[in-house]
């Protein structure tokens, strides 16, 4: 699952059968495959937006 999360953030226009196979294979079903997709390119989605727009973690709130 993290793997095809990744490959689908970094390279989406190579996700091809295959990669939905082996999630199936290790039995995930279509619904669970969507869901990851779409929680996926949700994340991606709003950072892009947050970065495009400039947007800044409150003071407190960051990983240092």
């Amino acid at each position: 699952m993290l793997g095809y999360a990744e490959r689908l953030t970094r390279t989406p226009s190579d996700i091809d059968s295959d990669d939905i196979g082996r999630l199936r294979a290790v039995g995930f079903s279509d619904r669970d495959i969507l869901d990851i997709a779409e929680v996926t390119a949700y994340f991606a989605y709003v950072n892009r937006i947050a970065d495009g727009l400039g947007v800044t973690v409150e003071p407190g709130l960051d990983d240092d």
